[in-house]
């Protein structure tokens, strides 16, 4: 009952496909909608195979300075196995909130943040156990270091020196150590003190009164006390007075100079009413997470203003009507739901019928041959050739499957359990770089997930595309040039969607067919040699006609078209002349030139 119970704040498993693996989420909030289906608000994790390999290269690259920087780092060595099954353990955490339906949680997880003090054995050794230790922006495409850290370690503490043998003086220089700004020890009693904390404050009430800018933004004189009794008036009258060496007289003078009183303004005053405003939603937006807040909503101001204005801000009556608004919220708020185990058959099992195994990834259309090709193979991750439950794995058409164990492991961590031997090679520092285009790809297909087959020879390892090409029979020749007219080849490839009406076709063929039944038809017309038409040249050379060219002038274009001979072919598509306009030749020899070629 408590293992199906999921609460605000817990890490799930979503899943949203049957084949890939589980997302990664942090349950916010738990909303019921209208037609009663309750939708979980989460905050979105990403695995390694879901960033770029560029990214991956920076992660990679940070965690090697981490660990050469860190002095607390346990080094351990790990086997290749572990090193890959590491790489499955690391998410990155963003910015970005989905909604999915609470129906598709499969389970609990844990995430953390690395720490750097414990083995990374430790989430090797914890099952659904996940770290992180950068923030992933999926728009941006950027990975940044999380702000959030556990300051554990030699390097985050105090240098505590020796203690002080009796009688030992102390030689250290008391000035620069710590600047003393109070004496408890002084000649003025507590009412004294308090009298001229009172004056103090009257003194800014007055400063107020006489500035235009604070009575606007305290137009009653209940406002103007109220400010001028804030903490940084009275820290201005205790400085005055342990400067002036607890002097009243000479400490009065002070906070009324010549000039006028003396006006001590906080952030809380500084600050104008928009900008609250948008500190207010950039707080509900990125919680404390100052310089996100600077950043996108106050660029203006310095992160010490926002972080001095948050803690004044905590103090106001603002900040706990905000507070109890959330609290009532949060009551009207599901604060968990139940979600009963999912038991469904997942569509990626391989069942068997009859002793004969069944269609893998929904290929009903495969051969009896292709089907009977995975019997025997041994897992793709495990290499074990048994299991009481198959699942098919990866594009269809490679036809891997995974046992029961390595499905399990691959929907919960996105990988496979053995290092196949792109991994090896991504391990292994001293290689040749002669073939570096070769693990390119390989890596390629590794982060996206796609199987590797691995035969001994890094070129047979890659699942290369099946090449084919279209082999055409004798009687689809004999059909494209019996049936010109209805085929229309250059129509149909100008329009290649268009279907071609098959039947037309045949029943156009049959009736020629018939028609010529007697004698064989000449698909192609046989052709003379080039000494044949040499020869005939010889014999009847080509007469040139005598054209008249005139020299260019204003009326030589109409010239130029009664001249031009009227029994001429047509010019080609591009306005170029023919062969016989070229040659010379008029169009009763090139008539005799075509005749003589096909009828010799």
């Amino acid at each position: 009952m408590a293992a199906n119970m999921y609460r605000v704040g817990d890490y799930v498993y979503f899943e949203n496909s049957s084949s890939n693996p589980y997302l990664i989420r942090r349950i916010e909030e738990l909303n019921k909608t209208a037609n009663g289906n309750v939708e979980a608000k989460v905050v979105c994790f990403y695995r390694r195979r879901d960033i770029s390999n560029s990214l991956i290269m920076l992660a990679d690259k940070h965690a090697k300075e981490v660990e050469e920087e860190s002095e607390t780092t346990i080094e351990v060595d790990l086997t290749d196995k572990q090193k890959h099954q590491l790489k499955h353990r690391e998410l990155f955490l963003s910015r970005q909130y989905e909604s999915l339906p609470a129906t598709h949680i499969r389970g609990k997880c844990s995430v953390a943040l690395l720490n750097e003090t414990e083995s990374v054995l430790s989430y090797l050794e914890k099952e659904d156990t996940f770290f992180y230790s950068l923030v992933y922006d999926p728009s941006l495409k950027t990975l940044l270091a999380d702000k959030g850290e556990i300051r554990v370690g030699p390097r985050y503490q105090a240098d505590v020196p020796d203690m002080l043998a009796e009688g030992e003086l102390d030689d250290r220089e008391q000035a620069k150590l710590e600047v003393k700004v109070w004496d408890p020890d002084s000649p003025l009693t507590d009412r004294q003190i308090d009298q001229f904390l009172v004056v103090a404050r009257a003194v800014g009430t007055f400063a107020r009164a006489l500035d235009c800018s604070s009575s606007v933004r305290q137009p009653s004189l209940h406002m103007s006390a109220a400010a001028a009794s804030r903490d940084i008036t009275l820290f201005h009258a205790m400085d005055t007075l342990h400067k002036h060496n607890y002097d009243l007289s000479s400490a009065i003078s002070v906070l009324v100079p010549l000039g006028g009183p003396v006006l001590c303004r906080d952030e809380m005053e500084e600050w104008s009413a928009s900008e609250a405003s948008l500190f207010e939603e950039a707080l509900e937006k990125y919680g404390k997470d100052f310089n996100d807040i600077r950043q996108d909503f106050l660029p203006w101001k310095s992160l010490t203003s926002i972080i001095e204005y948050y803690y004044m801000w905590k103090t106001t009556d603002r900040y706990v009507q905000q507070k109890r608004l959330k609290a009532a919220e949060a009551e009207s708020k599901l604060k968990q739901v139940y979600i009963p185990t999912y038991n469904k058959p997942n569509p990626n099992q391989i069942s068997s019928s009859n002793g004969k195994p069944a269609a893998v990834n929904g290929a009903m259309g495969a051969s009896y041959q292709a089907q009977a090709s995975i019997v025997g193979r041994a897992c793709e991750s495990c290499y074990t050739p048994q299991s009481h439950q198959w699942y098919s794995w990866g594009p269809p058409n490679m036809q891997c499957r995974l046992c029961a164990s390595c499905w399990i492991y691959w929907k919960k961590y996105g990988g496979l359990k053995m290092p196949t031997q792109t991994d090896e090679d991504k391990l292994s520092s001293s290689q040749p770089t002669e073939e570096s285009h070769v693990r390119t790809h390989m890596s390629r297909q590794a982060t996206q997930g796609t199987p590797v087959r691995n035969t001994g020879s890094p070129k047979s390892a890659v699942k290369t595309r099946q090449a084919f090409f279209l082999h055409t029979t004798c009687w689809t020749k004999l059909a494209r040039q019996v049936c010109k007219n209805t085929l229309r080849l250059r129509q149909a490839a100008r329009r290649p969607f268009v279907p071609i009406n098959c039947a037309a076709i045949k029943a156009e063929y049959a009736d020629r067919h018939c028609e010529v039944a007697g004698s064989p038809l000449k698909i192609k017309s046989t052709r003379k040699t080039l000494s044949c038409i040499i020869g005939y040249l010889e014999i009847h050379p080509a007469v040139k006609s005598n054209v008249i060219r005139s020299t260019p002038s204003l009326q030589s274009p109409s010239a130029k078209r009664l001249l031009a001979p009227s029994n001429h072919s047509s010019l080609s598509i591009l306005g170029k002349r023919n062969y016989s306009h070229h040659n010379g030749l008029d169009e009763s020899s090139s008539h005799t030139t075509r005749t003589i070629m096909k009828n010799p």
